[in-house]
């Protein structure tokens, strides 16, 4: 179990290997460490698992850092500590692997795969145990096994498995180090965790398998496994384990999409474990003094994206309208943006941020929002456009510019009340009124309310845009459906 609150002899870590983008599971796994660090007054332990050279690139230790701090763990908080480097390790790890085979815990072995196959009639069967009495010493290409137990069973304390076991007689005699003298991750693993004093490893369910042999590993190095908590599996909308090649698992993409990292942290926090109370939406501080790993749930964790993007939305309304506007400015200022850098009017922006801040559920989503105020023309949005220029909108549209050019005072409410004059003289309700006007200004059919968008944008470039879709309209007439 893990020790009562303010036992700084807490020792937790998180391992993760730079060999690609940051996963949102890792993220979790993270975070579920780091708030158990947290509760206890221990220490959080950082370790990039760096041994794959070929596949290892310092971009991907560098995404690492900064997906952990955009998650609220860095290096300046005294709860961190790290980060270290497995491949620093290297010298301790071969040493293990000496003091294993001096006590007669392992062998070398120079049986290929195809040699147990031969023996066992299988290329699925699992080591036989040929080299256990052989007397092989080394050479290049032979590998080092560990002799596992004949007899007994082996017993892992795991916070949220209960506490499964494993017949030694089940553990095949697996590799710890290779042909070339290099240590595996199954060692590498274990010597790096006692060389830094982890008291419990809280990890992903996949590893589950390896914790018998890794448990028998600490226990050949004279000294007492950790506790174990292992998490349970993440999975889509198919209830299928969420991966790379099917689906958006890089935190980097939902950061870069517009995702907060609050909701990210309060989000990911609810993956396979509940604050109780039927609350969610709760800061990190209070999750994690409720944060128990013992009350984490063994089954599988469904990724609800759409649940995810409402707690984004709410974490944006929740924000006062000057940190929105902050945390847009790069959304609005981007190199991608449809408007030139000096067509941007900070001004104009101040004045719809309240009503941007309350629809949108994505930083990303400022720009088809906002996009009307600082483009020379509306977007073309051809769908927006056949949905409202039916027949009668050009009467329409040509009444509501004559009545907005006598319009004394340009105001969201003068305005409403104009279009729905005009709209009634046409027999419609202001929702079916105000749809050609929108798509004549915006060029969308939904976006910030009109006339409140339409007070900012101004009399001179309303009325234009509006003359502007007269134009089109009467070169190409809205058609009225087939009968």
């Amino acid at each position: 179990m893990i020790p009562a609150p303010g036992s700084s002899d807490v020792r937790v870590r998180f391992a993760p290997s730079p060999t690609g983008m940051f996963h949102v599971g890792g993220g979790r796994s993270a975070l579920f460490n780091w708030a158990v660090a947290k509760h206890q007054g221990g220490t959080f332990v950082l370790r990039i698992e760096d041994t794959d050279a070929a596949r290892n690139k310092p971009e991907w230790t560098d995404g690492i850092l900064s997906a952990l701090a955009a998650l609220g763990m860095h290096a300046d908080d005294p709860t961190f500590e790290g980060p270290y480097f497995q491949s620093a390790n290297v010298d301790k790890h071969r040493e293990a692997t000496g003091r294993l085979l001096d006590a007669g815990r392992a062998y070398y072995c120079d049986c290929t795969r195809d040699d147990v196959a031969a023996r066992t009639g299988s290329q699925q069967s699992g080591y036989d145990g040929h080299c256990r009495d052989r007397g092989l010493t080394y050479e290049s290409g032979r590998a080092l096994r560990f002799r596992t137990p004949d007899e007994g069973e082996t017993q892992v304390v795991d916070l949220i498995r209960g506490n499964p076991v494993f017949p030694n007689a089940s553990i095949e005699d697996f590799i710890v180090a290779r042909g070339d003298g290099s240590p595996v991750f199954l060692l590498a693993n274990v010597v790096d965790d006692l060389d830094e004093g982890i008291t419990h490893v809280i990890r992903g369910e996949e590893h589950l398998s390896n914790t018998p042999k890794q448990q028998l590993l600490w226990e050949a190095l004279g000294a007492t496994p950790p506790v174990w908590a292992h998490l349970p599996v993440i999975v889509n909308e198919k209830r299928q384990k969420l991966s790379k090649r099917r689906d958006k698992v890089a935190l980097e993409d939902y950061l870069a999409e517009g995702y907060l990292p609050d909701a990210l942290v309060n989000y990911l926090m609810l993956l396979g474990w509940a604050p109780g109370n039927d609350e969610e939406i709760l800061p990190f501080d209070e999750l994690v003094e409720r944060f128990r790993v013992e009350d984490v749930n063994s089954a599988s964790a469904f990724f609800d994206v759409k649940k995810l993007l409402a707690f984004n939305g709410e974490y944006i309304r929740a924000m006062s309208v000057e940190d929105f506007v902050s945390a847009v400015d790069p959304w609005l200022r981007a190199p991608h943006a449809l408007w030139r850098p000096e067509q941007f009017d900070p001004a104009a922006f101040a004045a719809v941020a309240p009503l941007a801040q309350s629809r949108v559920a994505l930083l990303a989503d400022i720009t088809d929002n906002v996009d009307f105020l600082f483009l020379d023309e509306p977007v073309r949005d051809e769908r927006s456009w056949a949905k409202a220029m039916k027949p009668g909108a050009p009467e329409l549209l040509a009444d509501a510019r004559a009545a907005l050019a006598d319009l004394g005072d340009w105001s969201a409410e003068p305005l409403k009340e104009t279009v729905l004059v005009v709209g009634e003289k046409h027999g419609l309700k202001l929702g079916k009124a105000q749809a050609p006007v929108r798509v004549a200004v915006t060029g969308r059919t939904i976006g910030l309310p009109l006339f409140e968008s339409l007070e900012v944008l101004g009399r001179e470039r309303t009325l234009a845009r509006v003359d502007a879709a007269l134009a089109r309209l009467a070169q190409d007439p809205p058609q009225a459906p087939a009968q």
